[in-house]
C-alpha cells in the first residue's frame, strides 16, 4: 500500500527542486558575467542544455526565468534563449554580485562598487545620525560586538559586519535608501571575501566601523559622513592591494 505524502515530504521536494535549478542557474550565471558567454550569444535549446546538464527540462527552464528576471538573458519564440548586452544586466542583484566574485572580477567593476558606496554610505551615515534610535545604535553596538567576537575572517564576523551596514540603512528612515540593504550588504560581504582570499587582511578595519558608530550615537551627521567616507577610502585602498 502506497504511503500518502506528508506535508514535510513536499517541502523537501520543493527546496531539492529549488537547489537544482538555482544551482543550473548559478552554474550559467557565472559562464555569462565572466565573459564564457557572451552578449549575443544563444543557448543550446532547451532539449539540448538539460539533457547535457542532466537535469529536467523543468529544472532548466526555471534556471533560464531565474536569469530573464536578473536582466542577463532574454527568451523569444523562435529565436531562442540569448546572452543580453550588460547594459541590462541588474548589477546590484546580490546573486549576480556574487557571480561576478565567483569568478575574476575586473578592477573596474570592484571600484565601480566602492564608488556607488561612496555615493550612498556617507550620506546613510549622516542622515542615521540625525534620526537614529537607540534600538538602532543597539543593533549597531551588537554587530560591532560580534565582529569583534568572530572576525572578518569567519563567515559570522563577516555577517555581522554586513549587519552593521544595514543597521546604518534601516536608521535613516528612508525606504528608498532601506531598499539598497540587499544591494550594499552584497556589496561589502564580497569584497570583504575577496580581499583575504589570497592572504590575510592588511589590517583590522574594526577601528574605522566605531569611529563611524561614534558619530552616529553622537548624533553628529557631518562627523557621520566624515567617518563613512574614510572607512569606504580605506575599504577601496585594502582591496586594491589584493588586487
Amino acid at each position: 500500500m502506497s504511503r500518502a505524502a506528508k506535508p514535510s515530504d513536499k517541502k523537501n521536494s520543493n527546496e531539492s527542486k529549488e537547489r537544482i535549478h538555482g544551482s543550473i542557474a548559478r552554474q550559467l550565471g557565472v559562464a555569462i558575467v565572466s565573459g564564457k558567454l557572451k552578449p549575443g550569444d544563444t543557448l543550446d535549446n532547451e532539449i539540448d542544455s538539460s539533457e547535457q546538464l542532466e537535469v529536467s527540462r523543468t529544472a532548466y527552464r526555471e534556471a533560464v526565468r531565474i536569469l530573464a528576471a536578473k536582466g542577463l538573458v532574454a527568451s523569444r519564440p523562435k529565436l531562442g534563449t540569448r546572452i543580453n548586452d550588460r547594459s541590462n544586466w541588474q548589477l546590484l542583484d546580490p546573486d549576480v554580485l556574487s557571480w561576478f566574485f565567483e569568478s575574476q572580477p575586473s578592477q573596474d567593476f570592484i571600484v565601480g562598487l566602492f564608488e556607488l558606496r561612496m555615493i550612498i554610505e556617507p550620506a546613510a551615515a549622516a542622515f542615521a545620525a540625525e534620526r537614529r534610535t537607540q534600538a538602532d545604535l543597539a543593533v549597531m553596538r551588537e554587530a560591532l560586538l560580534n565582529m569583534e567576537r568572530f572576525g572578518l575572517a569567519d563567515a559570522e564576523g563577516q555577517s555581522a559586519d554586513r549587519d552593521f551596514h544595514d543597521a546604518i540603512l534601516a536608521a535613516t528612515r528612508n525606504p528608498v535608501l532601506v531598499s539598497l540593504t540587499s544591494s550594499i550588504g552584497a556589496a561589502v560581504r564580497w569584497t570583504t571575501i575577496f580581499k583575504q582570499r589570497k592572504r590575510k587582511l592588511p589590517r583590522n578595519p574594526l577601528v574605522d566601523h566605531w569611529r563611524v558608530f561614534d558619530a552616529i550615537a553622537a548624533g553628529g551627521a557631518d562627523a557621520a559622513r566624515a567617518a563613512m567616507e574614510e572607512l569606504v577610502t580605506l575599504a577601496l585602498e585594502d582591496t586594491r592591494r589584493a588586487m
